[in-house]
């Protein structure tokens, strides 16, 4: 099924296993040169019976192509029209049947532009370039399924003047300097959407959050540290960013407690030479913006809301972007439940000041569906996490964690709607929540303040 917000984007009609990218980034000139080996499988929605995959299509932006490849052979056919790469095999493979697609490119990425959300995707920097992709900006700068229910492993390479630093998702396994350049390689091998997929490349810093030295001895029946590497401007170092971030160590132990296990090997931060506007979210890291260390934790409820994505976006990535409340409430939430852990305002202060704001909004928006143009409307964060904490008040907050426990560990590393959330609470709690998400999800006006929670 495609997206119901983007069908154009996409193609269901094949499902990728691996991305394996080598990238060769100029910085001072935007030009980037790239290998792109996708692994898929025919099917499944092709259904029994059915024919062979005689077109695969690709999301691609307007690079020059040197080579495509199937399988490994000869040259496929192929046109290369409107950011999509459509492809002939000389032998479709068949419903179910493994494949493999090479694309050779070039060119200068170009941000994809949209009306609501600015520019998507690869941006050169005045040093280094920034990836950020959502809801579909992929296409800027590698061949993908573009689409967040196809997650897939990757193998990420990337070559850049030594100068440079690069982080991308997962593990760094290897860095490779030659005589002018270092080539960075790194592996996620948690599946991934595509708009989580991301390359930071620059002059930064490479440190450690605070607190994050792994423990030689655990304690019995304490989640494992997790790795807190960072990417950070040397002008941010040795003071402002240690500050900010001091506190990071103590929500990734609170949030393991509530959502579960940490779902990925580490967890990266990287801070930008760059203002803005909001954090970015990516597999196993976060960007931040250079404003958004001001040496007085200004910013903490942003480091906490990106942290929770790991469990809430990541790790659980929605079906259909109808759903991103299941995103953006659930790490709204988060913010309210660090504030109250660490000492800040409770749950309940939280909840009061955000009713109050939205009750002086227009009141015309489902949230369960809050169409294409509204996906980042900030009602759809508030009155997501308010959904949440009106859900813990009734349930109580052992039950609530329960909850979201069993939800992260179900569906660790798979794909989630909100007909799915709702069909677990009502088969887990004693008392059914139907009414609540009716009034809260699929009712545009604005229901009554919940009390505070047990």
């Amino acid at each position: 099924m495609t997206d119901s917000y983007f069908p154009l984007h996409g193609d269901d009609r094949y499902r990728v296993t691996a991305y394996d990218l080598e990238l060769d980034y100029l910085p001072h000139t935007g030009r980037l040169s790239g290998r792109a080996t996708v692994s898929a499988v025919a099917g499944p929605s092709q259904g029994p019976g059915a024919g062979p995959l005689t077109e695969i299509v690709l999301d691609l932006g307007q690079f020059r192509l040197s080579k495509v490849l199937v399988d490994g052979r000869r040259p496929a056919r192929y046109t290369h029209r409107g950011d999509r790469l459509r492809i002939r095999p000389a032998r479709p493979p068949m419903p179910g049947e493994p494949f493999t697609v090479e694309v050779r490119y070039s060119g200068v990425p170009h941000p994809v532009r949209t009306p609501d959300w600015g520019e998507l995707g690869w941006e050169q920097l005045e040093e280094g370039a920034l990836v950020a992709s959502q809801p579909h900006g992929a296409r800027s700068w590698f061949p993908c399924n573009d689409r967040p229910d196809d997650k897939a492993a990757y193998r990420i390479a990337v070559t850049a003047p030594s100068p440079y630093a690069v982080v991308a998702n997962g593990v760094l396994i290897s860095r490779s300097v030659g005589a002018s350049t270092t080539t960075w390689v790194y592996e996620q091998p948690a599946p991934m959407a595509t708009y989580l997929a991301t390359v930071q490349i620059g002059p930064y810093e490479l440190v450690e959050v605070p607190g994050t030295a792994p423990e030689p001895q655990p304690e019995p029946g304490a989640e494992p540290s997790v790795p807190q590497p960072a990417a950070v401007p040397r002008a941010l170092t040795g003071g402002r960013f240690e500050h900010d971030f001091a506190r990071q160590p103590r929500m990734m132990s609170l949030f393991q407690e509530l959502f579960g296990p940490y779902p990925f090997e580490e967890y990266g931060v990287v801070v930008v030479d760059e203002e803005l506007d909001v954090p970015v979210e990516a597999q196993g890291l976060s960007v931040f913006g250079a404003n958004h260390v001001d040496g007085r934790r200004g910013s903490e409820r942003l480091i906490a809301h990106e942290l929770a994505h790991q469990w809430f976006g990541n790790s659980l990535t929605v079906a259909d972007w109808r759903h991103i409340w299941l995103n953006e409430g659930f790490a709204k939430y988060a913010e309210w439940l660090w504030s109250e852990a660490s000492g800040g305002p409770s749950t309940a202060v939280m909840a009061s000041r955000s009713h109050a704001r939205l009750a002086l909004m227009p009141q015309d928006i489902l949230i369960a569906d809050p169409g294409q143009r509204r996906l980042f409307d900030d009602r759809v964060y508030e009155r997501g996490a308010l959904t949440l904490h009106a859900l813990r008040t009734e349930i109580g907050h052992p039950a609530f964690v329960a909850l979201l426990r069993e939800w992260t560990g179900v569906h660790r590393h798979g794909v989630v709607t909100t007909e799915g959330f709702v069909a677990m609470a009502e088969r887990l709690c004693e008392r059914s929540p139907a009414g609540l998400f009716a009034r809260w999800l699929y009712e545009a006006a604005l229901p009554p303040l919940p009390s505070r929670p047990d």
